[in-house]
């Protein structure tokens, strides 16, 4: 068996500058605007060395967006897990939403998704495994008693995470931890004592 060969940092250093780049890009300009002169151009990176590692701008734009969210660990021996885990899994997403590089680029994905099917089915992909944390938080919470029985977990994640991305879309409300436990009380109603 052999062990896989680590990358040449000079790569690694190319690729993160490059989706760097193409972040910063995408919050800039839209996708629409988006061009990988531009990245090669922002990132200091040859246009060929792009297209070696990313067939084009979509392949780009979701490796890089991928690279940037990373979830906080599962529930579990790594965490809390219940109605815990649902409050620190909208926590990050608030964060995320309220401070990063991620928030910057959501809205651009989001106008692309409505005219490109290829980007629609990306930004799907990409949101419903992160949904999919929270649905399983929800649904051990329910399983431990800590929200009512009849609780439907995906109906209860969609009004959760809907509430904090439509606050960043379509409002200048930004979720601190208090207003996110008054956001769990009305979805989920109160926690057990």
């Amino acid at each position: 068996m052999t062990t896989p060969q680590p990358r040449d940092p000079r790569i690694e250093r190319s690729v993160r500058l490059v989706r760097e780049a193409a972040l910063a890009e995408l919050a800039e300009r839209g996708y629409g605007g988006f061009r990988i002169e531009s990245v090669a151009r922002r990132s200091g990176v040859a246009k060929s060395t792009i297209y070696r590692h990313w067939s084009g701008r979509l392949a780009l734009v979701a490796d890089a967006f991928e690279s940037l969210d990373v979830q906080p660990p599962g529930g579990g021996d790594a965490g809390p897990v219940g109605r815990a885990r649902v409050a620190e899994l909208l926590l990050h997403l608030a964060a995320a939403m309220r401070d990063s590089t991620l928030s910057g680029c959501l809205p651009a994905l989001v106008e692309a998704a409505e005219h490109d099917g290829d980007v629609r089915r990306f930004l799907h992909r990409f949101s419903a495994g992160r949904r999919q944390a929270l649905v399983d938080a929800l649904q051990e919470a329910r399983e431990a008693g800590e929200v009512r029985a009849d609780l439907d977990p995906e109906d209860a994640a969609l009004a959760l995470s809907g509430a904090i991305i439509y606050g960043r879309l379509m409002t200048d409300l930004r979720f601190d931890a208090e207003a996110l436990d008054r956001l769990a009380a009305t979805v989920l109603g109160p926690a057990a004592p």
